[in-house]
């Protein structure tokens, strides 16, 4: 296996990579798994939405971005993982047919004041499409190995039976943005992370040792084989439509259904404890900010807050996101 390690970098260096073709068919099996809205799925019905046309889900489009990072700043090697995203931004949309590259480059790197054992690198990425528009750009830290240095022990891990989740009943109305609640919060439900799955997901975007290997996951310092980060954000918005489906039944009962747009991007998104094969995930969605937007009539920004925690209710993740959503009726 392809060894990387924090001295293989320098501040200002520049990587380029790519690269890699979306089809149709790779857009609408991400979104009929994780992002089911018309305008990630078919056509026709793409045409009544914000949108208009059939375009990728952005979530997918961070998994694209994480396999050019791993293929070619990583150079097909394993990382120690990521702590997080500062910042990532959806530009533009991916498009049946687009050939994504990226630009990647080393802000800064510094050793860990705690850990000798390794070291923090500060990427920006940048994806642009073969038409030279940026799709997405992203800042963010990864860790990794210190060469020549003793690493510490693996964690001690004690994985658990995956639980089969009962679906929930519960429904609310789903207020159009005008009227929605700020500050309040919505169980999304749970979901169960399996070794197949969490394998599957890293084969597609991060095939990182410790997501695809349970065996060498073991002598990684984290201890067993363990999710990607963007398979949780994924599943995340898995959960969403989920408990929105639900949700949008109970209000067509009873009124009109606003309808959601894409999303511009994100902030602050801390991936604070591995997700292992056997975890179960509680993700909850809460708003905590609506405004209406001048350049599109009839529409608002929605800033939402996510957390997942994990069977043990140790918080696993979190971030601040937005969304366009319809403000009025």
């Amino acid at each position: 296996m392809t060894e990387i390690a924090f001295e293989d970098f320098s501040p200002g260096e520049v990587i380029d990579g790519g690269p890699i073709t979306v089809t149709r068919d790779d857009l609408v099996a991400f979104a009929a798994e994780f992002d089911p809205q018309p305008f990630h799925l078919d056509e026709e019905a793409a045409k009544a939405t914000f949108v208009g046309t059939l375009i990728g889900s952005g979530w997918q489009t961070t998994g694209f971005g994480m396999l050019l990072l791993q293929r070619h700043a990583f150079r097909g090697g394993t990382s120690m993982g990521s702590p997080g995203v500062a910042q990532l931004r959806w530009l533009r949309p991916v498009m049946p047919g687009d050939s994504l590259r990226a630009v990647i480059k080393v802000e800064d790197c510094r050793t860990s004041g705690s850990k000798p054992d390794r070291g923090f690198v500060r990427f920006g990425l940048t994806v642009i499409n073969g038409r030279d528009e940026t799709v997405m750009s992203q800042a963010f830290t990864v860790i990794f190995p210190r060469r020549g240095r003793e690493p510490l022990p693996p964690r001690r891990v004690v994985l658990d039976e995956p639980v089969p989740v009962v679906e929930g009943e519960d429904a609310e109305i789903l207020h159009f943005l005008k009227d929605a609640v700020v500050g309040h919060a919505r169980d999304l439900g749970r979901h169960v992370f399996t070794q197949a799955d969490i394998i599957a997901f890293a084969r597609a975007y991060d095939p990182q040792a410790f997501h695809i290997d349970p065996e060498a996951a073991r002598h990684t310092h984290f201890g067993a084989l363990c999710a990607s980060g963007w398979h949780t954000t994924a599943a995340w918005m898995k959960r969403l439509h989920i408990t929105r489906a639900r949700d949008a039944a109970f209000t067509q009962a009873r009124g009109p259904v606003p309808q959601l747009g894409p999303s511009p991007g994100f902030r602050d998104l801390r991936w604070l404890q591995p997700v292992y094969a056997g975890d179960t995930i509680r993700y909850t969605c809460t708003l905590a900010e609506a405004r209406a937007t001048a350049s599109r009539p009839g529409w608002g920004l929605a800033t939402h807050h996510n957390t997942g925690h994990n069977q043990r209710g140790d918080k696993v993740f979190e971030f601040t996101g937005s969304v366009f959503w319809q403000w009025s009726a």
